[in-house]
């Protein structure tokens, strides 16, 4: 009866281990995803596509996180194929055509201005000044 009772209370103290072990792994496998989706209700539902919510069945959308990340990143999309959108810049995998910036970059754009070097033009600030290589006064870029 003894060794029952120990027993027993040895399970009892190794199950929670195992279990929180098992939880951290899970989480862990999700890290490596490169996108994460959760449910509005549910904010402990992380999942690496997009999908259902287990629990009541609502459509997982971007993280809030993941939705900051999307709105900050630069998008290309293809002339033609409007639906075709990439991170980087490049050839659309459907036509062929050369990527361009998202009609939203192309305002963001717009709205900033660039102050370039005229003997150094690959440095381009945001505000007027001087060169940091040069000296020199820098020049509102022409679009």
């Amino acid at each position: 009866m003894k060794k029952i009772l120990i027993l027993i209370i040895a399970a009892f103290m190794v199950a929670p281990s195992l279990f929180a072990q098992e939880k951290a792994g899970k989480k862990d496998t999700l890290k490596h995803a490169d996108v994460f989706y959760t449910c509005s209700v549910h904010s402990d539902v992380v999942m690496d596509k997009p999908g259902k919510c287990p629990q009541c069945g609502m459509d997982l959308s971007l993280s809030k996180k993941e939705q900051m990340k999307k709105d900050a990143v630069k998008t290309y999309a293809c002339p033609v194929h409007l639906d075709v959108t990439s991170h980087k810049s490049g050839k659309c995998p459907q036509c062929g055509k050369k990527m361009s910036l998202s009609q939203k970059e192309q305002m963001k754009a717009e709205v900033t201005k660039l102050y370039t070097c005229p003997m150094h033009p690959e440095v381009a600030l945001d505000k007027d000044g001087k060169c940091p290589k040069c000296g020199m006064e820098l020049v509102e870029k022409k679009k």
